[in-house]
C-alpha cells in the first residue's frame, strides 16, 4: 500500500485461543483487499475514536494490514505514539462467524484497532465473544506485535543526495533494479530479507541515526525503543558462506543453524528463529491423509485364498487309491477245475495334515496416535497388517514361505503344505527346456522367421500341454507365473514384427489353461530337489479348489488389541490357526527350468 503509515499482522491462522479455538488458514479471505476503519480499541460509539483506515491483504500465514491515520487530532495522536512505540498492538473486530468445531473458518472483519495489550514478546490470540442486537457471533482478536513503521508521502518523494541512490533507482549488471528483483519475492521472504538487511546495517554511526529521525523500523525488531547490539558482521557473512560451501553441511539454511549455535552466546538476536523459516519455508504435503503405501503386488493374493476350499476341519486327512496298476486286469478263464487268481492290490494312499498358528503383531505409541491427526494411523495399522498376513498365507499355499528349516519363525510344510514344494504324487514337477526347443524349433529353419521370445514361449506351452496329460486335477487349472515371463510370451513375433498371441487370452487359450495371474513374489524363486539339483520357478498350473485350508471355530483370523500401561503404547495382533494341503493327487503342475 503505497504511502502508509505502519503495516503489521492483523491476524495469524492456527494458534489457539484461551478457550480452545483457532482461526484457520483463509478464514478472512473474503476481506482481500477491502479497507475497514481504523479505530481505537474497538470504541464503536464515538466518532473521533476513528482514526484512519488500513488495507487488509490475505496471506498464508494471516491477514496483514497497511494502515494510514488521517488527519485528525486523534489520528495524529495515535500515528505519535505508534512511531515512538508507545502502542504496537493490533486487533480485529468480526462477525458473520462460521465453525466447525473449534475451528473458526469464516468471518468478516468489519474493523481493525489499535489497542494496548499485553507484554507478551510472541504473538497471541485471544477471543471474545459478544452478542449484538442482531444476535451475530462477533469475534475479538487481539495481536501483540512490532509494527512496521514507514516514512510519509513527504519523506519518499525526497531527493536522492550525496551520491545515494534509492532501491527504485538502482541497477544491477543484469539491468534490473533491486525493487524489480525483491518484487519476484513472496510477502513474508520480502519481510525477512528487509530484516536480515536491518539487522546487518545495524552497526550505522550514531550520528547517522541521529539525522534520520523518521528511521524505519522492523516487523522483526524485539523492541521499538531497545537498541540492538548484537548483529552481523561482514567477517561473519563470509564465515557462513565458507561454511555453506563445505560438503558436511551442503546448505545456507544448515550453515544458519550451526553458526547460531556456535554463537549462542554472542547473538541475542539475528536471523537464526523464525525468519530462517520464512527464506527457507517447509515443505508442503501435497497429499493430506493416509501416505500413499509402496506394496508389493497384491492383485493375485484375494484372488488366489477366493479359490480355496475352506473347511471347518482344522486336521486334515486325505485318503486315496491308486488303481493303475498294469496288471489290474479281468482274467479269462481257461477249463474246468482250474484255480481263479485274484487279482493285483490297490494301492492306497493316505497323509494327515496338522494346523498350525500363523500370527503377525505390532504396537503403536499412544502419543503417536493422539498426535497424527490428518488419518486414522490404527485403521491404518491394522489395514497392512492384514495386507501382509493375507500375502504371506498365499505364498505359503504357492510356494512356502521361504524361511530356512530350523527358522523359529517358519511355517512348516507339513502343516501348510505348499504346493511347489509337494509330493510327486501331488504336483508334478516339469522342466522347460529352452535349449532342445530352439535346436529343434531352428531345424525348421524358425530361428530366421521367429523371436527368443518365441521359443520360450513354445518351449513352456510344450512342457505344460505333455505334462497336462498327467494332470487329474478338477477343471481346468490357473497359470501362476512372474509378470516378466508373461510380458516374454506376449512379446513374441514373427520376422514382420506381428505378434504371434495379440492379448493375454490368447496366449491363455495356448496354454489351455484358465487364466493367468502375475505373481511379483515369484521373481527369483529356487528349490533344491532331493537329489541336490537347482531349479528356478517358471510357473505354477493349479486349480486352487483342489487346495483345502483348514480352521476350527476360534482358528480363523482374529484381531486382539492390548495397552501396555507401563509404556504408554498399544499392542496389536492378527492371529489365525490353519492347516493346508492339496487333497486331489497330480491336481497341480509346476513348470522349472534347471539354473545355470
Amino acid at each position: 500500500m503505497n504511502n502508509c503509515d505502519f503495516s503489521g499482522y492483523a491476524t495469524r491462522n492456527d494458534l489457539t485461543c484461551g478457550d480452545g479455538r483457532v482461526i484457520r488458514k483463509n478464514a478472512f479471505a473474503d476481506n482481500d483487499g477491502c479497507t475497514v476503519p481504523l479505530v481505537w480499541n474497538h470504541d464503536h460509539k464515538n466518532p473521533e475514536a476513528v482514526l484512519g483506515h488500513a488495507l487488509l491483504k490475505n496471506r498464508a500465514d494471516g491477514v496483514y494490514a497497511y494502515g494510514k491515520f488521517n488527519d485528525t487530532e486523534e489520528g495524529k495522536r495515535a500515528k505519535m505514539l505508534v512511531q515512538n512505540g508507545d502502542v504496537k498492538s493490533l486487533s480485529i473486530w468480526a462477525n458473520q462467524l462460521k465453525q466447525i468445531g473449534s475451528d473458526v473458518i469464516h468471518g468478516n472483519i468489519r474493523e481493525l484497532s489499535l489497542v494496548l495489550a499485553g507484554a507478551n514478546p510472541g504473538a497471541y490470540v485471544d477471543f471474545v465473544m459478544a452478542h449484538g442486537a442482531d444476535k451475530e457471533d462477533e469475534l475479538f482478536a487481539s495481536y501483540d506485535e512490532n509494527i512496521m513503521l514507514y516514512h510519509s508521502a513527504e519523506q519518499e518523494e525526497k531527493k536522492v543526495t550525496d551520491g545515494e541512490q534509492t532501491k527504485e533507482t538502482t541497477k544491477q549488471e543484469n539491468g534490473k533494479t533491486i525493487k524489480e528483483i525483491l518484487d519476484t519475492l513472496t510477502d513474508e521472504q520480502k519481510d525477512a530479507v528487509y530484516a536480515m538487511v536491518g539487522m546487518i546495517g545495524g552497526a550505522a554511526d550514531d550520528d547517522d541515526k541521529e539525522d534520520n529521525e523518521d528511521m524505519k523500523h522492523s516487523i522483526f525488531d524485539q523492541g521499538n525503543t531497545q537498541q540492538q547490539t548484537n548483529v552481523l558482521s561482514h567477517s561473519d557473512e563470509v564465515d557462513i558462506i565458507n561454511m555453506a560451501k563445505k560438503s558436511s553441511v551442503g546448505s545456507l539454511k544448515q550453515a544458519m543453524t550451526i553458526f547460531a549455535e556456535e554463537h549462542s552466546d554472542e547473538l541475542a538476536h539475528g536471523v537464526f528463529d523464525a525468519e530462517v523459516e520464512k527464506l527457507f519455508p517447509e515443505y508442503e504435503l501435497l497429499k493430506k491423509g493416509e501416505p500413499e503405501t509402496l506394496e508389493r503386488d497384491q492383485s493375485w493374493i484375494d484372488t488366489a485364498i477366493s479359490k480355496v476350499h475352506k473347511s471347518p476341519f482344522s486336521r486334515i486327512r486325505t485318503r486315496h487309491a491308486d488303481a493303475r496298476i498294469a496288471e489290474l486286469k479281468a482274467k479269462g478263464y481257461q477249463k474246468k477245475g482250474d484255480y481263479k487268481e485274484n487279482m493285483e492290490k490297490i494301492k492306497l494312499i493316505g497323509r494327515s495334515t496338522d494346523p498350525q498358528t500363523i500370527y503377525i503383531k505390532d504396537e503403536l505409541n499412544r502419543d503417536d496416535i493422539v498426535d497424527i491427526t490428518d488419518f486414522k494411523i490404527v485403521d491404518y495399522q491394522w489395514k497392512m497388517m492384514r495386507h501382509v498376513l493375507n500375502e504371506v498365507i498365499a505364498m505359503a499355499i504357492l510356494v512356502g514361505d521361504g524361511r530356512e528349516e530350523g527358522d523359529a519363525d517358519k511355517i512348516h510344510e507339513d502343516h501348510i503344505r505348499s504346493i511347489w514344494n509337494d509330493n510327486e504324487l501331488y504336483c508334478i514337477h516339469a522342466d522347460v527346456d529352452v535349449a532342445a526347443a530352439k535346436t529343434k524349433l531352428q531345424g525348421t529353419n524358425t530361428g530366421a522367421n521367429f523371436s527368443e521370445n518365441y521359443i520360450l514361449a513354445e518351449a513352456m506351452i510344450e512342457a505344460a500341454l505333455y505334462s497336462r496329460e498327467k494332470f487329474k486335477g478338477t477343471g481346468t487349472p490357473d497359470l501362476y507365473c512372474t509378470p516378466h515371463l508373461l510380458n516374454v510370451m506376449l512379446l513374441s513375433r514373427d520376422l514382420n514384427g506381428r505378434r504371434i498371441y495379440d492379448s493375454k487370452s490368447d496366449l491363455a487359450k495356448a496354454l489351455n489353461v484358465n487364466e493367468i495371474h502375475t505373481v511379483e513374489q515369484f521373481e527369483g524363486l529356487q528349490r533344491t530337489t532331493s537329489t541336490g539339483e537347482k531349479k528356478n520357478l517358471l510357473g505354477l498350473f493349479v486349480n486352487l479348489s483342489d487346495y483345502q485350508l483348514g480352521a476350527t471355530n476360534g482358528g480363523e483370523i482374529t484381531k486382539f488389541e492390548d495397552f501396555d500401561i507401563d509404556f504408554n503404547r498399544y499392542k496389536y495382533l492378527l492371529e489365525t490357526r490353519l492347516s493346508g494341503s492339496l487333497t486331489k493327487l497330480y491336481s497341480a503342475i509346476a513348470l522349472e527350468e534347471p539354473a545355470a
